[in-house]
C-alpha cells in the first residue's frame, strides 16, 4: 500500500495533550494556559520514597513476625503499619511508572 510507512515512527506528545483519552475538558480554572505537572519533582519523589516504604514495610514486618504475645506494640499494631507501608510503596511504584511514561512519550522515545 503506497504512502504507508514500514516503522512506526512516533511524534513527541506535548502535555496538554498527554491525558489518557487524548484530549482533555476544557480550561475552567485560573491556572495559567501554560501550567503543567511537575513531573522531574514527581519522578525525584517516588524514586525517594519507594524505598523506604518496601524497607519500612519490610521492617514493620519482620517486627511483627518476631513479636511475643507481652511485647508493646503489639502485633496488631505492626502488622497495620507493614501494610501502610506496603499501599504506600505500591503507590509510589505506580507513580514512578506513569511519570516514566509522560516523559518517554513528550520525548518521543515510547514504544
Amino acid at each position: 500500500m503506497a504512502g504507508r510507512q514500514t516503522k512506526s515512527s512516533r511524534e513527541p506528545v506535548s502535555r496538554d495533550r498527554s491525558g489518557t483519552i487524548g484530549r482533555r475538558s476544557p480550561r475552567t480554572g485560573t491556572e495559567p494556559v501554560t501550567a503543567r505537572s511537575p513531573l522531574r519533582l514527581r519522578l525525584l519523589l517516588a524514586a525517594v520514597f519507594l524505598p523506604l516504604f518496601v524497607a519500612g514495610a519490610a521492617l514493620f514486618g519482620a517486627r511483627a513476625a518476631l513479636s511475643g504475645a507481652g511485647d508493646s506494640p503489639g502485633r496488631g499494631p505492626l502488622i497495620l503499619l507493614a501494610a501502610v507501608c506496603g499501599v504506600l510503596a505500591l503507590t509510589a511504584l505506580l507513580d514512578l511508572v506513569v511519570v516514566l511514561r509522560r516523559l518517554r512519550r513528550e520525548r518521543g522515545t515510547a514504544p
